[in-house]
């Protein structure tokens, strides 16, 4: 039987609510592209500061940047300032996003010194404004994400909720921490059940969900509609293929071959250096190595050795002398 249904946000459909989280510095267009191919019932772009969008930095349009494969393709914003954020899904949605999401979540000091990010969860009027003012610039649906509050002491996702439905918001995701929390201890999913009693819409659970029976789990407790995974998805970009298949009774899909895995490391690897030049590409390919080898024997001395490298060709000749012994095995 299947756990999830396929779900509404505004005129676009999501088959199998199963989502892609965004994270800055991880789910690049390289990345985004070979988890929707694994199966992703959608993909969120790294979070863009709204101020960086209106100027048009580079950084921020290659965050904005998109590959017709992901579509339909949701760009998250942050910002403090309403009228900056009406300003900036405006310039998205002539980009050709499907959605728009609003974030609200994000714990990191510099967003939150901001009065950004899980910051405008201490101030509801704030929050407000900044929804309204977006959901007003856009024809294309505006979803939201959030934490549970600020604090134990602050717990008002469900009020949010109630405010973001009743000025036209079209789906809600709740990472089951405060923003005091970070990404200490562990999601609270039972709580996000708070959040889909207090509204209409649809309710994605999103944090530590690392496997199928997390998801099953986060569901169960939850009472979502669907679940979003982040952290679960470092070198593992087909975990959610694998959570969709498990969720829509579609049966058990094994992880990919050895041979598979390294052919995705290394096409990942050059999608990187085309997207940022090599020698920022190198360096930021780095955490995804790490991530992509974690748990092989001898690893933490590979990743030591690689991590020096400085030329791509060295790098993708190490990986593929380190998976080597592997690819025999599996072949045998």
């Amino acid at each position: 039987m299947s756990l999830v249904k396929p779900i509404s946000v505004g005129p676009v459909t999501i088959d199998a609510p199963v989502i892609l989280a965004p994270m800055t510095g991880v789910t690049d267009l390289p990345f985004r592209k070979i988890v929707k191919r694994y199966g992703a019932g959608l993909t969120v772009s790294e979070m863009i500061a709204s101020q960086a969008m209106i100027r048009e930095t580079r950084q921020s349009l290659q965050k904005a940047t998109w590959d017709p494969s992901e579509e339909p393709v949701s760009l998250q914003l942050a910002g403090c300032a309403p009228r900056e954020m009406a300003e900036a899904a405006k310039l998205n949605e002539q980009r050709g996003a499907a959605i728009i999401d609003i974030n609200m979540g994000c714990p990191v000091k510099k967003v939150v010194n901001g009065d950004a990010g899980s910051a405008l969860m201490r101030d509801l009027p704030l929050a407000a404004s900044i929804i309204e003012a977006t959901v007003k610039a856009v024809k294309v649906p505006v979803t939201l994400k959030m934490r549970m509050g600020w604090c134990h002491d602050s717990l008002n996702a469900p009020e949010l909720a109630r405010i973001a439905e009743e000025l036209g918001i079209h789906m809600i995701t709740v990472h089951g921490r405060t923003r005091n929390q970070m990404y200490k201890g562990s999601a609270d999913w039972a709580f996000v059940r708070r959040v889909k009693d207090a509204t209409r819409l649809p309710v994605i659970v999103n944090g530590d969900i690392c496997s199928r029976e997390d998801a099953r789990t986060a569901l169960e407790q939850s009472g979502a509609d669907g679940v979003m995974i982040g952290r679960g998805a470092y070198g593992k970009p087909w975990l959610l293929g694998q959570v969709m298949a498990d969720l829509t009774a579609q049966g058990d899909r094994p992880s990919p071959s050895m041979d598979e895995q390294l052919a995705t490391i290394l096409e990942q690897y050059d999608a990187m250096q085309s997207l940022y030049g090599v020698q920022t590409g190198v360096n930021l390919a780095r955490k995804h190595i790490g991530w992509y080898t974690k748990g092989i024997p001898g690893s933490a001395e590979f990743r030591n050795k690689v991590n020096t490298q400085d030329d791509p060709n060295t790098v993708k000749a190490m990986l593929k002398d380190f998976y080597a012994p592997w690819l025999a095995r599996s072949a045998a």
